[in-house]
């Protein structure tokens, strides 16, 4: 059996080579199931990611804690992330793509369902927008949710007032986008940093391979801001796998992005507070 088929939609075979600490969330991967369609319009579509198939990368990994996070394909339907959270039980999160139109009965529902916060995807194109982000915040901080934002540099620093001061904590996606080359000193940096800082948002440190043109194994011009975000704002970071990978055709091998992580890290306390504390606090396992 091919290793992509072993485990699908992730290259490689071989298992992590750190020791992970109890509890290890994956705080960002997507479900992909046929049984769901597609939003009409949906530009990042991808073959079925299924329960089942994320498991077997669970056990090659050693994870235990996941968040499902609802991707563009299905617009504002979140039925397919709600079947996961079922399926995953207990310790499985959520992130749901929503509009304002959505009623305070339906927010209590996901809430109860394992939904944590929105995320707002607008990147590559989206039903949503970023007026939203805030009347929509407003409405989920007695909850407890947070809003995802996933943007462009010239999107979040136009935003950046908003995002200051919206009632919830801010995530943000893929390493923020910011750019590698002299990284500490551009605005997005110093606007995320102070935001994360201040503990009013947290970063993930996933997707390094979208911008990274070092690569694979040790994407070596990632690196110096994944410290520097690490160094800057221990308790507000995150990683997630980006599973199923749904913008890359030859897949990354996800234990060797894991074992990353400790080496960025630089400690086991560290490392402990990136894959298991950090993440119990903000999606509250």
């Amino acid at each position: 059996m091919a290793s992509d088929e072993a485990f699908p939609h992730s290259a490689g075979s071989e298992r992590i080579s750190i020791k992970l600490p109890a509890d290890a969330c994956d705080c960002h991967m997507h479900i992909y199931d046929d049984r769901f369609p597609w939003a009409p319009g949906a530009k990042l579509l991808h073959p079925p990611a299924t329960v089942a198939m994320y498991r077997r990368l669970q056990q090659r990994l050693g994870t235990s804690r996941n968040v499902v996070v609802t991707p563009s394909a299905y617009g504002t339907d979140n039925r397919c992330t709600l079947d996961a959270l079922e399926q995953l039980g207990a310790s499985a999160r959520g992130v749901a793509v929503l509009d304002t139109g959505v009623s305070d009965a339906e927010l209590a529902r996901l809430d109860k369902a394992g939904i944590r916060g929105l995320r707002f995807n607008l990147a590559i194109g989206s039903v949503t927008s970023a007026a939203m982000i805030e009347p929509l915040a407003r409405r989920v901080a007695h909850l407890g949710w947070h809003m995802q934002v996933n943007m462009s540099n010239d999107e979040l620093l136009a935003n950046r007032d908003m995002l200051s001061r919206l009632p919830v904590p801010v995530v943000f996606d893929h390493f923020a986008r910011i750019p590698l080359q002299d990284s500490a000193s551009h605005p997005v940096y110093a606007f995320v940093v102070g935001l994360m800082q201040d503990k009013r948002a947290y970063i993930k440190l996933s997707g390094a391979y979208l911008a990274s043109k070092a690569g694979a194994p040790a994407y070596g011009d990632v690196a110096p801001l994944a410290r520097a975000l690490i160094s800057a704002a221990p308790t507000q970071v995150l990683w997630g796998s980006d599973w199923p990978h749904p913008t890359e055709k030859h897949k990354p091998d996800d234990a060797l992005l894991l074992n990353l992580m400790a080496e960025w890290a630089g400690s086991a306390e560290q490392l402990k507070a990136l894959l298991a504390d950090n993440p119990a606090r903000l999606y509250r396992f």
